[in-house]
């Protein structure tokens, strides 16, 4: 007995639709993707000396951070501590003067992010001669 064998269809695979699946996803993420904008603050740091004597010009913006985070511009406290407050205190004192020495005093326990607002506050605005200032050990 002879049997007739049955024909097999060819298995064909169409890679039509994952490739247009493929290329939406690539889409979607593309759109969807935000692209962060970081801003560089170029600071030339103090150097500290040994006699502690520093002349500071009459003029001068001084914003000192406290341990808590309260600033203080030029000797008076701000009301608020949010760069907002920070931004009108030193416009106010500032005015058009972008060329006056800006010092950035922080105590010790202050969190880091408090010293990067004032610094971002000042850059901001255009000072370009920042400057953080030091204090000798008491034990020295």
């Amino acid at each position: 007995m002879k049997f007739q064998r049955q024909r097999r269809e060819e298995i064909n695979i169409n890679l039509t639709p994952l490739i247009d699946v493929v290329f939406l996803l690539l889409i979607f993420f593309m759109i969807s993707t935000t692209f962060t904008r970081e801003s560089h603050l170029t600071i030339s740091l103090p150097e500290a000396s040994a006699d502690g004597s520093a002349e500071q010009p009459a003029e001068t913006i001084d914003v000192v951070i406290g341990a808590q985070g309260q600033y203080a511009v030029n000797g008076e406290a701000l009301v608020s501590n949010d760069a907002l407050t920070l931004r009108q205190a030193i416009m106010k004192l500032a005015g058009d003067a972008r060329d006056v020495p800006f010092v950035i005093t922080a105590d010790a326990q202050a969190a880091h992010q408090s010293v990067v607002t004032v610094m971002d506050v000042a850059g901001r605005l255009g000072f370009s001669q920042l400057s953080i200032t030091t204090q000798k050990a008491s034990g020295d």
